[in-house]
């Protein structure tokens, strides 16, 4: 345009330029043709292997998935890498992976009812500040009906203390789990543990021990599950690397995979909002902070 009014006028193309609202600069700019940024590199460092090629990282990256609980994508996959040696960035992780086409290995999550907590957000300083514990139901096709899963996390390192798998789960269940799980612990001081409304919770007997031990508990309210944000994250995630994933028919074959999950979850699976740590890792970074009280007959 600017070409066509300064060869028929004969115009000053500065004046022609402002008119049609572009700058100089990009009127006059000529492009290279060439690709903009460095050109990929097809090697990638090992600390022990040195220089590797990308079938190498491939290789790397299929070993990884082919782990029975493993379910990440592209930007867990290159911390998990760096742990095996590897000098990466998730960008170059993301080309490796899209174009061995293993990005598809990714369980689609939905997230669009999910749900953003702003308000009654637990913030803990040390492991044992917070424990949550809630109850799932697991379906048992061979019997045709649920059993019941009860986990207890520390909010703080997101570590699974202790679970209960049983087709009944009354209060004196209850009270022997957190019985053994406090002896384990040396009984911590000043310790919370939050659970919905559920009657095995609110009973009391369970009300009466905790209180004998020294433990404060608290009750979320009515229909507010990110009120036990934690827990309830967990067993979600056992839905989707789980329950979704492994074809099951009776109470002891789901009862081997749940508890060979709980070693994965604790000691390998590697969390976003704990800096990309295993819960493990963070529980021995921080265990220090725990005190104990003196032990209850």
């Amino acid at each position: 345009m600017v070409e066509y009014f300064y060869s028929k006028y004969q115009k000053s193309k500065a004046k022609l330029i402002h008119w049609v609202g572009l700058s100089e600069s990009t009127y006059y700019f000529k492009g290279s043709g060439k690709s903009k940024g460095n050109k990929a590199t097809l090697l990638t460092y090992h600390k022990t292997q040195g220089w590797v090629n990308e079938q190498t990282v491939v290789e790397s990256i299929k070993e990884l998935l082919r782990g029975d609980f493993m379910d990440c994508g592209y930007r867990m996959m290159s911390e998990y890498l760096k742990r095996e040696g590897y000098t990466i960035n998730h960008k170059k992780v993301y080309r490796i992976m899209k174009n061995a086409k293993l990005l598809q290995t990714r369980i689609t999550r939905d997230h669009s009812d999910k749900k953003y907590v702003k308000h009654r957000k637990v913030k803990t300083t040390r492991p044992l500040e917070c424990i949550e514990m809630d109850i799932k139901m697991v379906w048992i096709p061979q019997k045709g009906k649920n059993a019941y899963l009860l986990s207890v996390i520390d909010v703080h390192s997101r570590r699974i203390l202790k679970d209960y798998f049983s087709f009944n789960i009354k209060q004196k269940q209850v009270i022997e789990l957190l019985s053994g799980l406090f002896e384990e612990l040396d009984y911590p001081k000043n310790v919370v543990i939050r659970s919905d409304n559920g009657s095995q919770f609110i009973a009391k007997n369970v009300r009466e021990y905790l209180s004998l031990v020294g433990v404060s508990q608290e009750f979320t309210h009515v229909a507010t599950p990110e009120e036990n944000a934690h827990i309830e994250a967990y067993h979600g995630t056992l839905k989707r690397e789980v329950f979704t994933k492994f074809e099951y028919f009776t109470f002891g074959q789901i009862e081997q995979i749940l508890k060979k999950y709980v070693v994965f979850y604790n000691n390998k699976r590697l969390h976003g909002l704990l800096g990309k740590i295993t819960p493990m890792e963070k529980w021995e970074k921080d265990k220090h902070l725990i005190c104990s009280r003196e032990k209850v007959a």
